[in-house]
């Protein structure tokens, strides 16, 4: 959970871009390859496309970010939205644990993500797949995610969301040339998407299918834009950047629930401070049998399944 950072300018976006685009196109390439980069559907930005990373922003250089963020959007969608960059809480370390007994299927926490996290309503984008097993099964050949919600919770199946796992060895981050991604010091796995140059590698490295790349300009009404807003979390994004959950950071760092975890009607999602021995999640990891999904794959995740027998 290292929190530095090379030095930009020997792996900084902009010098992978310059290398690559000139040995692939040239000067005509490179116009081509940079169209697809417009920030929030507008022209290209290009000073806050050749924003500095994430990291390297002062705190004075941040608040100003932030305000121009917020203007951006208020630009687009007539909401002056409040945004923050909050900071990971010393002594703390997110989990997950989902008790995949009480989970009836019915994707109310799909539907609350793409809510809260500002996700693109036209194509929808969605962090959480929930998958449809018969009982006695866990063969991913065996699963299905195309079932009729009105019909859950339905007799011999059981039904597994699943969405980024917040890896202690997080594939996805080792795959990124550019720095782009990185682990914070409470375990959430984050993007600066000003940073990211949209080679989607993340996406191939991680095991669960938890990143989603932005094909076209987001489509957010602005009578469903959500105004509380973190830097690294639900703000809007732009086409041509990978997206993914980041456990609702602007929620979770100020003490409130992720939002698919608020909104289970079951009571399957369980969501807190691994570090604290007092906390739901750590009850679970001492007291049920716990397993991770693709254990194999050595991710070490810190999102956990369980069932009550």
């Amino acid at each position: 959970m290292d929190s530095k950072i090379s030095n930009p300018d020997e792996i900084g976006r902009r010098d992978f871009l310059k290398k690559g685009l000139v040995l692939a196109a040239g000067i005509a390439g490179a116009a081509a390859a940079l169209s697809p980069l417009r920030k929030l559907g507008s022209t290209l930005d290009l000073e806050e496309y050749f924003r500095k990373h994430y990291k390297m922003l002062s705190p004075q250089e941040m608040e100003k970010v932030l305000q121009q963020v917020a203007k951006s959007v208020e630009d687009r969608y007539g909401v002056r939205p409040d945004v923050k960059d909050p900071k990971p809480l010393d002594g703390v370390e997110f989990g997950y644990a989902l008790n995949l007994s009480k989970c009836i299927g019915c994707r109310k926490c799909v539907h609350a993500c793409v809510a809260e996290n500002n996700s693109s309503r036209s194509p929808e984008i969605q962090y959480i797949r929930v998958l449809r097993f018969p009982k006695g099964k866990r063969d991913l050949e065996e699963a299905e995610t195309q079932y009729a919600p009105e019909t859950v919770p339905e007799e011999g199946y059981y039904y597994m969301p699943v969405q980024c796992h917040q890896c202690r060895n997080p594939p996805c981050v080792r795959a990124c040339p550019v720095q782009a991604t990185w682990q914070e010091p409470d375990g959430i796995t984050v993007v600066d998407y000003n940073w990211c140059i949209g080679c989607r590698f993340c996406m191939a490295a991680c095991p669960y299918h938890a990143r989603r790349f932005n094909f076209s300009d987001p489509s957010i009404p602005k009578e469903r834009l959500n105004p509380d807003m973190g830097y690294l979390s639900n703000r809007p994004r732009s086409r041509g950047v990978v997206e993914k959950c980041q456990f609702c950071l602007h929620r979770t760092r100020v003490g409130k629930l992720p939002a698919c975890a608020e909104v289970c009607p079951t009571g399957a999602r369980k969501f807190g401070n691994l570090l604290d021995p007092e906390s739901a999640v750590s009850y679970i990891l001492k007291n049920k049998n716990v397993f991770v999904f693709k254990e194999e794959m050595g991710t070490v995740p810190r999102f956990y399944y369980y069932f009550d027998t």
